[in-house]
């Protein structure tokens, strides 16, 4: 993910559409969403990232106290636009030390956010335990959203999984007990609807984690 597109489910390289092929492929899961370079942190390649996503650019607006943005992917090509979109941010802890959250907005199949998750994909809906209650709830672009925890994650991270205007929804924070920052009113916010207010967004060093 660092200079070329790769694959969203396993992160190998990827053969761009020929002659035999009309779309990506991965040696390993064929026909794929190729994942585009990571955007270093800046307001002006996130507008890049947003204005050719056709799902939700999600960001906590306003973030928590102390977090800053540290980064962005897309899983799409310029033909097709942005088929997933992964923004990072960093900050303190709610139950103190640092804490890192990805946001991931994906159709159906892509699996880039089961690969972040640590979890087989590539969605989430047949690890959910049918009519389980609600683990967290977020205000996504005005509406209630509700996630659920994912089972089997990584001891390391906290993976939260739902659905939001038909598309998947996933929150993947390190460590596991800064998780509990999904239990406040958190809410997220629409990059590709943004006013001039994200152009106040504090923007922090690169994310490790959009690169791992």
């Amino acid at each position: 993910m660092r200079g070329e597109p790769s694959c969203p489910k396993c992160g190998g390289r990827v053969r761009t559409p020929g002659l035999f092929a009309d779309s990506w492929q991965c040696a390993v899961h064929g026909a794929v969403q190729p994942v585009q370079p990571v955007v270093p942190p800046s307001v002006e390649a996130l507008g890049v990232v947003a204005a050719r996503s056709r799902v939700p650019v999600w960001m906590p607006w306003p973030l928590p106290v102390g977090w800053l943005f540290t980064g962005a992917a897309s899983a799409g090509d310029d033909r097709a636009g942005g088929r997933a979109s992964v923004i990072a941010c960093s900050g303190p802890g709610p139950l103190g030390g640092a804490g890192e959250m990805l946001l991931i907005a994906e159709e159906l199949g892509v699996g880039l956010g089961a690969r972040y998750a640590g979890v087989p994909g590539p969605d989430p809906g047949p690890r959910m335990p049918p009519h389980a209650p609600a683990h967290a709830k977020v205000l996504a672009a005005g509406h209630p959203t509700a996630l659920w925890n994912v089972p089997d994650a990584p001891d390391d991270r906290a993976v939260y999984a739902g659905e939001a205007f038909g598309l998947w929804l996933w929150a993947v924070i390190w460590p596991e007990r800064a998780g509990m920052l999904l239990y406040e009113d958190i809410v997220l916010a629409d990059v590709r609807e943004a006013g001039p207010e994200v152009d106040l967004l504090p923007c922090g060093a690169l994310s490790p984690r959009l690169l791992s």
